[in-house]
């Protein structure tokens, strides 16, 4: 009867919301997250084309935590014909069993567009854990993360600290982004813009966990107040993007891109586009000599 009641109270509190004008959920996603949904691990790899050229990129945009409906194709699209100006292979599936040892050593870095919940099997999340540690490259895009992912590796590894929130008075707002360091994912754009999106924000920056930081939001520029008025707000130092070393592998994840919009912006275009070419190993710092230096110390 417990386990009833706090079905029935989510649910109360879900169609209230949006009744609200809150939030767009939508009921896929009160039965994804509220009720415990199905969660679907696939187990036949999907078909590859014969030939990927390289340098090639695995683009994954699989849910089984809240889906993005607009953005997850709209980022898709944007990669696609990123990877067709930059002449890099391009692959785009939600089939977790691509993440497979043969099939990952056909590209030379994985994409997480928006994916959300826990979406790999112990198999596929060793594979992919080998992949990075030997040299991958991995870019992870907004929801990619979120606190819907449960796997400690890639939490600690991959995103490096807890998402606990977003605005919600409004959800979506025009704040201030400022670029730090030199990382090849923000060459060429502005020191300061303006945009609008839902900022996510966490429970202490990823500097903690030697991940470098790219991007910061000035909190001064809009108001990190979540839901029931709960303070988002993380000071002076805000990441919302940030780079490292994990193993051999250079990964990079950007907090920007819920909305379909973001994917024709031409900011949020260069920093993926930056982001990518130097996970792929085309520029900037690499991950073999950072490992070398360490090891001199």
């Amino acid at each position: 009867m417990r386990t009833f009641g706090r079905i029935l109270l989510w649910m109360l509190l879900a169609i209230l919301l949006v009744s609200a004008g809150t939030v767009a959920w939508h009921w896929d996603f009160v039965q994804r997250v509220f009720l415990g949904g199905v969660k679907i691990y696939e187990t036949e790899p999907p078909k590859l084309p014969t030939a990927i050229k390289r340098p090639a990129i695995l683009v994954f945009s699989k849910t089984n935590g809240f889906r993005h409906e607009e953005a997850i194709p709209a980022a898709n699209r944007a990669l696609a014909s990123m990877a067709h100006e930059q002449g890099w292979g391009f692959y785009q599936t939600e089939n977790g069993a691509a993440f497979d040892p043969s099939i990952l050593a056909r590209f030379d870095a994985v994409i997480f567009n928006n994916v959300s919940g826990d979406v790999l099997t112990p198999a596929q999340k060793t594979a992919f854990r080998a992949f990075v540690e030997r040299g991958g490259g991995y870019v992870g895009i907004h929801a990619a993360g979120d606190d819907s992912h449960s796997w400690p590796w890639f939490v600690n590894n991959l995103i490096g600290a807890k998402f606990i929130g977003h605005p919600m008075d409004p959800q979506f707002q025009r704040a201030s982004v400022r670029t730090e360091g030199d990382h090849p994912a923000i060459a060429g754009l502005p020191r300061r813009w303006g945009r609008a999106d839902e900022w996510y924000s966490f429970d202490a920056s990823p500097r903690s966990k030697s991940f470098n930081v790219a991007l910061t939001i000035d909190e001064t520029s809009y108001s990190p107040v979540g839901m029931f008025g709960k303070d988002l707000a993380m000071g002076a130092d805000h990441p919302v993007a940030w780079w490292r070393c994990t193993g051999r592998g250079r990964t990079f994840y950007s907090a920007l891109g819920h909305t379909a919009a973001s994917y024709s912006e031409a900011e949020n275009i260069g920093l993926l586009k930056g982001a990518i070419q130097w996970a792929l190993g085309g520029i900037g710092p690499g991950c073999d000599e950072a490992l070398a230096a360490e090891d001199k110390r």
